[in-house]
């Protein structure tokens, strides 16, 4: 299965979103769908997952990682990921919604007891690496 998330950034913190169905937040993102591409795929799920509020740029996604995984969701399911940065500012508003219960603007002083496997193994080791957060 290909899944995709998409890394906005704001003071040095990544924002990240909590499913009122998980335990744990998660990146902006979701699966990809048949006939959509990788970045089809990240846009459409900003857009479902950021609300009708938000504001940003469709043409300022860049590809930064792939990586294989097992998905956090049952612990055996073989994932491709990409992972999409956002190279620019998130304007508007976010808004909460059936599948969204909050968002949070994340720095290491979280700690990383509250994030999925993707964000603890990958994405947050990633960020700190090229100073993206503090």
């Amino acid at each position: 299965m290909n899944v995709v998330g998409t890394m906005f950034f704001k003071n040095e913190k990544l924002l990240i979103d909590k499913p009122r169905k998980r335990p744990t937040y998660q990146m902006i993102g979701g699966r990809v769908e048949i006939g959509e591409t990788p970045l089809e795929a990240a846009i459409r799920e900003c857009h479902e997952e950021l609300g009708d509020y938000s504001v940003f740029d469709d043409k300022l996604f860049e590809l930064v990682m792939e990586f294989d995984e097992i998905a956090t969701s049952d612990g055996i399911t073989p994932i491709h990921f990409y992972v999409f940065k956002y190279n620019g500012f998130l304007g508007g508003k976010l808004s909460t919604s059936e599948e969204i219960e909050s968002f949070l603007w994340y720095d290491s002083s979280c700690g990383n007891e509250i994030l999925s496997n993707t964000l603890k193994n990958e994405v947050v080791p990633y960020c700190l690496k090229k100073k993206l957060i503090k």
